[in-house]
């Protein structure tokens, strides 16, 4: 497949993600930088770069589940009649969910998995038509779902045990995680190993210093207000990398050219799709993950948005089921 021109590509070594974990201490940790953010790295929309062929093929060319298995499903008989799935989410969120200002068109990773959901359920070979998208905050993500305004949240929603109380998650449906980024000119550094008595910038406050302490105990973390100053601080060569959840790294090397990604995530934050609680909707949707891994769109949304950008390996989706709050029902047939 031939990815969109329109972004930088930004090359990293084809290290495995659990390799990675492995050697970094096998970390789980479940952190929420990006997956607490609903906007990009300055919360503006601009124009989204991943609006190519390769996008829309890769959403419009998915699986449509049978008559049977939607009628099966309340939840998803009920946005089949309708014709619409009400999702939850973002629109300036770049590389995940993106509007272009112009054309008006959402794009990215989540946004596309929302997409390819919609026309699983109703059909149909134009994807972005059938989604209806409402504005969702860490504030607002749990009453959407549960005063029915919207049918799913998929906005980098990390999978958690006590927002399962409220809500039901689907998934997991991708995995971000705490990343090193280091200006692009730097050499020698490849994985969070290698950051050893180098100058590392992490927001003051965060989980980003522990998680580095933890993978890391001999680098140095250098405290910043913010990611915007932590990105100055790299950009101008004030430390040799900075850590921070994947999310935040990767809008950041969309619009900067200085920067790079490398190695892999070495902790977890694993993403679901939240639905209503006590409904056939997780069944449903775990369902759904299921088809597009088995034929190859959950890949090629992957490399038509996130891989655009970071190049190197297509990762191996997370096992659906296998996290502490999205673990109560199979998927369905």
């Amino acid at each position: 497949m031939t990815l969109p021109t329109t972004l930088r590509s930004i090359t990293r070594p084809a290290v495995s993600r659990r390799g990675l974990l492995t050697c970094a201490g096998g970390l789980g940790v479940a952190l929420t930088l990006a997956a607490c953010s609903d906007t990009g790295a300055d919360g503006k929309a601009v124009a989204s770069s991943t609006a190519g062929a390769d996008y829309d093929t890769a959403v419009n060319s998915g699986p449509v589940a049978a008559d049977d298995v939607v009628a099966a499903s309340t939840w998803a008989s009920a946005i089949k009649k309708a014709g619409k799935l009400r999702i939850g989410g973002s629109k300036t969120a770049r590389v995940f969910s993106i509007e272009d200002p112009t054309t008006h068109k959402v794009t990215g990773f989540d946004a596309a998995i929302g997409q390819a959901l919609a026309r699983y359920i109703i059909g149909g070979d134009r994807a972005a038509d059938l989604v209806e998208i409402t504005q969702a905050t860490s504030d607002t993500r749990e009453t959407l779902l549960t005063n029915g305004t919207v049918d799913t949240v998929i906005a980098t929603y990390t999978i958690t045990e006590e927002r399962a109380q409220k809500i039901s998650f689907a998934g997991p449906y991708y995995s971000s995680g705490q990343a090193v980024a280091v200006h692009k000119d730097t050499t020698g550094i490849a994985s969070v190993t290698d950051l050893a008595g180098k100058t590392v910038a992490v927001q003051s406050g965060s989980s980003s210093q522990a998680a580095l302490a933890k993978a890391c105990p001999d680098a140095k973390p250098t405290p910043f207000d913010d990611n915007s100053a932590c990105l100055s601080a790299l950009q101008t060569k004030q430390v040799d990398a900075y850590v921070v959840d994947e999310s935040l790294l990767l809008a950041a090397a969309e619009n900067s050219a200085d920067i790079k990604i490398v190695g892999q995530p070495f902790t977890e934050d694993p993403y679901g799709l939240g639905l209503p609680k006590d409904s056939d909707a997780q069944a449903f949707v775990n369902g759904f993950l299921t088809a597009i891994e088995a034929d190859g769109t959950w890949t090629r949304i992957w490399q038509s948005t996130i891989g655009a950008i970071i190049g190197g390996d297509v990762p191996q989706p997370p096992v659906i089921g296998s996290v502490a709050g999205a673990r109560t029902a199979a998927p369905a047939a």
